[in-house]
């Protein structure tokens, strides 16, 4: 079963963010700065555009110049360099973020303030600040969507709890907490698609950190629990459906059928817990985690156990 849907939605960042998340240096700021939102996770290093093959070139990505492009554009003469930054400025790029701490050209400079253009610096070495800020990009415009649920993390897999409301979803979230287990999200829980294989979740900002428990009502988890018993987010590896124990229905008791579920294009694990009065659903969370994590290791119980019984069989010996 699948929960929710992909929203048709595509998400930016203000580019002030990314410069007080990576203590960037403003070297100009255009008149627009702090309107500037950034709309392409990509990133160009403009080594061939500077040299004026503007074919193919995304005005929308921010443009990274190291070490390689100051050197090129330092071994030309002053028209050639006006030219250069010329034929990318113009274009109207987001901003230019010149890397391991070179030198700002006077060409450069002349030419982001002809454009309005904001410049940028950063001690960072180029190759480490490139993928450092494609993953800061990927992150902030990552497809997302909103599913009621809540998510845990149990010893250091990210479950993902749905299941009907009043099933018990919180109440079996508020014993893995006394167990020692973190929360991330309790009623609604966002989910990023991080890349092609990989979802993780978190809470929306206004009720992050706070349960509600029918009966109690709404508790603050850290005041209670102490702040280890809460996370700000973490990659999902497990979805667990509970639901309403029905005696009609047949439930897998071997666990060699893998059933997953699919968020944002990306298919996750998926087990079905029956509920009845008497389950500690605390301690089955706790086993479904194990497990789960011993089969990304390449182990599974049950095939295991299949495979005993099939030799034994082979061999003429009583089961």
């Amino acid at each position: 079963m699948k929960w929710g849907g992909p929203l048709k939605k595509r998400y930016d960042v203000k580019l002030t963010q990314i410069v007080d998340e990576h203590s960037l240096k403003v070297v100009y700021a255009a008149p627009e700065y702090d309107r500037i939102r950034i709309t392409s996770a990509d990133l160009n290093r403009p080594g061939i555009q500077l040299m004026g093959y503007l074919k193919h070139f995304d005005a929308s990505r921010i443009q990274v110049i190291g070490k390689s492009e100051t050197t090129m554009m330092e071994e030309q003469d002053r028209e050639r360099r006006l030219a250069g930054f010329q034929a990318v400025m113009s274009q109207g790029v987001p901003a230019v973020i010149i890397a391991h701490d070179e030198p700002v050209l006077p060409e450069c400079l002349e030419m982001a303030k002809r454009y309005e253009i904001t410049l940028l610096t950063t001690e960072m070495d180029t190759s480490e600040f490139y993928a450092r800020l494609i993953s800061t990009l990927r992150y902030h415009m990552a497809p997302r969507e909103t599913i009621h649920g809540v998510l845990m993390e149990v010893y250091g897999e990210g479950m993902l709890i749905i299941g009907d409301s009043g099933v018990g979803k919180s109440e079996t979230a508020l014993g893995l907490l006394k167990q020692g287990h973190r929360l991330i999200a309790d009623d609604a829980v966002e989910i990023l698609r991080t890349s092609s294989f990989q979802l993780e979740g978190r809470s929306p900002a206004l009720i992050q950190h706070f349960m509600e428990l029918r009966g109690i009502g709404v508790i603050n988890v850290p005041s209670v629990f102490g702040i280890g018993a809460v996370k700000s987010s973490t990659t999902i590896d497990l979805v667990v459906e509970m639901e309403l124990w029905d005696d009609g229905k047949r439930y897998d008791r071997l666990g060699l059928d893998t059933k997953t579920t699919e968020y944002l294009g990306v298919k996750i694990p998926l087990v079905t817990i029956p509920v009845r009065p008497g389950r500690n659903l605390a301690v089955i969370l706790e086993l479904a985690a194990l497990t789960n994590r011993q089969k990304k290791t390449g182990y599974n119980a049950a095939e295991d156990l299949a495979r005993r019984v099939d030799e034994s069989v082979d061999m003429g010996l009583e089961l």
